[in-house]
């Protein structure tokens, strides 16, 4: 998974304006206390990332995967 769609997918699933603010302020402990920018500057794999978001937030099993087509 790329940068761009973890950023699509949070953008899908929160809203814009939520995704963003998400990303900088929710800390997921699957992510080592670190918020989503913290992790993806530290360098970890987006889809790591992605799964915690989706572990925390409950998000559908149709967005788990990748948007749809």
């Amino acid at each position: 998974m790329r940068l761009t769609e973890l950023r699509g997918l949070m953008a899908g699933h929160f809203g814009p304006a939520r995704a963003s603010s998400v990303a900088a302020d929710h800390v997921f402990s699957a992510l080592g206390g670190r918020t989503v920018d913290q992790a993806v500057d530290a360098g970890e794999d987006p889809k790591v990332v992605w799964f915690a978001v989706c572990d925390d937030f409950e998000v559908p099993e149709a967005l788990r995967h990748g948007l749809p087509d």
